[in-house]
């Protein structure tokens, strides 16, 4: 009786292990890798298959690290978490930026690509440039701007919509009063129709998605979104840095993703994947 119980039970264990590994890559030798394929050229859909400059980091590492790689399509604002927790993905890989949040949470590889927040809008309704070279803050005020939910350009408005030096943020919005709306949308590809279809006025995304979408749509324009300069300061651009977010227990993928990203960065590798993601290497 004692030994069929155990037999049993070892059966169990086994199956429970295959199923994991079925239905979440988590075998030894894959590497899960969490990610919002909607976010061109780091991430986008090819039919059904997922493809980008994260994707062909990360198979890079997988060849490092002699293992399989795995993407899986997300919501953006689930990945850190599930990172953190380590049980269905071992890191992110989505264009995420490094914030000082999100760093208690997982650890980051080295930075591999510096990206300025832009604004999208159609071009029969531009906001105020300067020059027509850059929007300021103010530009923004009093109207209906979209965003990612849980990106840093949804970051960055809530701030400049919410901020008051008398609450939790500790500083003065530049929309604080305005009368701005943020509206949060599940990728960029809602947000671009929602424009188009006239349910928002602009749209704030990082640099090369908001490139991407203006290079497929004549209709639309996009230029970089930039702070007011304070007495005799030049206006400056909001930027971020994009890094790979890894499960702080997994330091030897951590290791080998770093690796395999200063290499690249050496020898300009990322800036020619951007290149060719983004259609411009022919």
């Amino acid at each position: 009786m004692k030994h069929n119980t155990i037999k049993k039970l070892a059966f169990l264990l086994a199956a429970l292990t295959l199923l994991c590994t079925v239905l979440t890559g988590c075998g030894e030798d894959t590497i899960v890798v969490q990610t919002n394929a909607y976010f061109a050229p780091f991430e986008y859909y090819d039919g059904n298959v997922i493809k980008g400059v994260d994707v062909d980091i990360m198979n890079k590492v997988g060849e490092k690290m002699g293992k399989k790689v795995e993407f899986v399509q997300t919501e953006f604002s689930a990945i850190i978490d599930n990172v953190k927790e380590g049980k269905v993905c071992e890191c992110g890989a989505a264009g995420i930026t490094a914030t000082d949040a999100r760093k208690e949470k997982v650890d980051f590889s080295v930075t591999y690509f510096v990206s300025v927040q832009y604004v999208i809008y159609q071009k029969s309704a531009a906001p105020a440039t300067v020059d027509n070279k850059y929007i300021l803050w103010e530009a923004l005020s009093g109207k209906k701007v979209g965003v990612q939910t849980d990106t840093t350009g949804a970051i960055y408005l809530d701030g400049e919509i919410n901020a008051q030096a008398g609450n939790d943020y500790g500083y003065d919005g530049v929309l604080y009063g305005s009368g701005t709306e943020q509206i949060n949308y599940d990728n960029v590809q809602i947000a671009v129709e929602a424009l188009k279809a006239g349910y928002c006025d602009y749209i704030i995304i990082d640099k090369l998605p908001a490139q991407y979408v203006v290079n497929a749509d004549a209709t639309l324009g996009c230029l970089p979104l930039y702070y007011a300069g304070g007495d005799g300061e030049d206006d400056f651009p909001v930027s971020e840095d994009y890094a790979i977010a890894v499960n702080k227990e997994q330091k030897e993928l951590l290791a080998a993703i770093n690796e395999v990203l200063n290499g690249m960065l050496e020898n300009g590798e990322v800036d020619a994947l951007i290149m060719k993601h983004m259609g411009l290497d022919q």
